[in-house]
């Protein structure tokens, strides 16, 4: 049975507002969830972006969901640090967190005052964090001189079975590259067609471990809102790389979306007030492999969507 979870957006929600939604999540029937990790939003209107950490702690004590959570290691986090994170959760919640790891954007990265490097180099930096942390959650004292350093590092607190470490991509070339140390593989939301070529890329280059789909959606009662709702949220986002690894600002981000129409965010967003569409679009989801589906509303208002989704779009993809 694919595991249907939804998505913490700290980017769009307060802290305490989007704790009460996992909790809610939990009472009407989602199996999991999942969190972002970022230092700005995209947008002004968004408007908040706490620390995941702090929060993963709260959400993993205030339910018994298992979570996920998107990091990027490498420069605004050093790697020790990263892996001492995830080794206390899963210390204190056995068997219920996981981590993703990816190459990470701009717009949070820039704040150390360091140059954003090139793709490859980013690539070439990410994987000798995921070297590092592996070693620190299986007991090793790590020294590393390389695009990161780590001076004799030791995991004083660590779990009994380290959490699994997931690669984070969105082409088919990250995907085969993910698949030579990830544990797993999380992308989001494209047409059928291009998410079949990243499964495939994934699969075909020996990558296992579990499949997750991020899937950004928007539901209202009618059209026109859940278009506004998406437009209003969402069409800073619909921008795809290097444009959204490099622009450094919210400002940035609102400047080049100012144009940008409701069928522009269509493509990169469900956009729906039929719940049946969206139970047939997550069933085709699951249908091409995924273990994992986790749900993100674009909208700030959070607990309608629940309520509306745990009660007649999750049993409909079950069924």
């Amino acid at each position: 049975m694919t595991v249907i979870g939804v998505h913490a957006s700290h980017e769009q929600v307060h802290p305490s507002a989007l704790l009460e939604a996992v909790r809610r999540a939990e009472e009407v029937g989602f199996d999991a969830a999942m969190s972002s990790d970022h230092f700005s939003p995209w947008s002004s209107r968004q408007g908040q972006s706490a620390f995941a950490w702090s929060w993963l702690g709260a959400a993993l004590q205030a339910t018994s969901l298992p979570f996920g959570v998107v990091n990027a290691p490498g420069q605004r986090y050093h790697p020790a640090i990263v892996a001492q994170a995830i080794g206390t959760l899963g210390a204190m919640f056995p068997g219920r967190f996981w981590a993703a790891l990816g190459t990470g954007e701009a717009s949070n990265e820039h704040i150390t005052g360091e140059a954003w490097p090139r793709k490859d180099v980013r690539a070439a930096r990410l994987r000798e964090c995921v070297d590092v942390i592996r070693a620190l959650l299986a007991g090793e004292e790590v020294s590393h001189d390389g695009l990161v350093r780590v001076d004799r590092a030791r995991l004083w607190t660590r779990p009994a079975e380290p959490p699994p470490l997931v690669g984070a991509a969105v082409s088919e070339a990250t995907a085969r590259w993910c698949a030579g140390w990830a544990d797993g593989l999380i992308t989001v939301n494209a047409p059928v067609e291009h998410l079949k070529r990243v499964v495939g890329a994934y699969r075909d280059a020996g990558g296992g471990g579990p499949l997750y789909l991020q899937v950004h959606l928007s539901w209202a009662e009618s059209e026109e809102e859940a278009s506004a709702v998406a437009h209003e949220q969402w069409r800073s986002n619909v921008f795809g790389p290097p444009v959204c690894w490099d622009l450094e600002t919210v400002e940035h981000f609102d400047v080049v979306s100012e144009r940008v129409t409701s069928e522009q965010v269509a493509a990169v967003v469900n956009v729906s007030s039929d719940l049946g569409r969206h139970v047939a679009l997550l069933r085709e989801y699951v249908g091409l492999g995924f273990d994992g589906l986790f749900l993100h509303h674009v909208g700030q208002e959070q607990e309608r969507f629940l309520d509306v989704f745990g009660a007649r779009v999750l049993p409909g993809v079950r069924a």
